[in-house]
């Protein structure tokens, strides 16, 4: 069995202070459902603490009232060698966290630059150390994987998704280390399906019942991989190749259409 290295991580999060489901932009989010906010603080906490005891660096970025899905700070750009590239949003309900998380990464000095195109950041950009995965079919626009290849000097490898539910890339794929992924097959098209599994042939290839608890919507730093706790199967294949899984409960989090990755950004300087 591959010996696998944990590789400390920099994570930038958003605390759930104003967690609700105020509008419908994804089929996870019903607004007749309540919404228990200090529970989804209290699992949100519980993540941040796992990262922290798992010795990786967390980083806060302030909560804005009037913006409940901040909380899902993997959206909010996009981070490869210290230079930044900010979300624009395809729903006008979002708009506003591109213009926060920006505005943050330019007050601690990064090089930050708005993006022109629908791009929904790290929930539609995966970076593998060499490629960058990039999701587009329903959120992000096709002409932001020229731009994200662009602004970073990284290949894009463009997967398109078909399926509304996994409606970012980060819902149905994970990258593990390097040039090992997880993912969910029946999410993209079948012309992306050919793709993954050309580059990526040892991948492991989610159940929907793993896919449909979130459980790609991980978190690996090279040995641990954090993941929905409900993930069961998921988790058991992880072990197999050496990983060791860490369950985490996100059940609140996800009535908004996010996970474990959701809620973390992480900055690759």
């Amino acid at each position: 069995m591959r010996e696998r290295t944990a590789r400390p991580r920099r994570y930038v999060m958003c605390r759930p202070e104003y967690f609700d489901v105020t509008y419908a932009i994804n089929p996870w989010m019903d607004t007749a459902k309540p919404v228990d906010t200090p529970l989804a603080v209290a699992q949100w906490e519980r993540l941040r603490t796992v990262l922290q005891e798992s010795g990786h660096r967390v980083e806060l970025v302030d909560p804005e009232p009037e913006l409940p899905d901040m909380v899902y700070a993997a959206n909010g750009a996009l981070v490869i060698d210290g230079k930044v590239l900010g979300a624009r949003f395809r729903h006008p309900e979002r708009a506003a966290e591109g213009t926060a998380y920006l505005r943050w990464f330019r007050q601690q000095g990064f090089r930050a630059a708005a993006s022109r195109h629908v791009n929904e950041g790290e929930g539609d950009f995966l970076y593998t150390g060499t490629l960058v995965l990039g999701g587009h079919g329903l959120r992000s626009d096709r002409d932001s994987l020229l731009e994200v290849q662009e602004f970073f000097g990284h290949p894009v490898i463009g997967l398109e998704l078909t399926d509304p539910d996994y409606y970012h890339l980060d819902t149905a794929l994970a990258v593990l280390d390097r040039d090992e992924i997880m993912y969910y097959p029946q999410a993209f098209s079948p012309g992306s399906r050919e793709v993954l599994r050309h580059l990526f042939p040892d991948a492991i290839e989610a159940q929907a019942a793993d896919a449909e608890v979130f459980g790609l919507n991980a978190l690996s730093d090279g040995r641990r991989v954090f993941l929905p706790e409900a993930a069961t199967a998921l988790a058991a294949r992880l072990r197999e190749r050496g990983f060791e899984p860490v369950g985490v409960d996100l059940s609140e989090l996800l009535k908004g259409g996010g996970s474990v990755k959701c809620c973390t950004l992480e900055i690759r300087a």
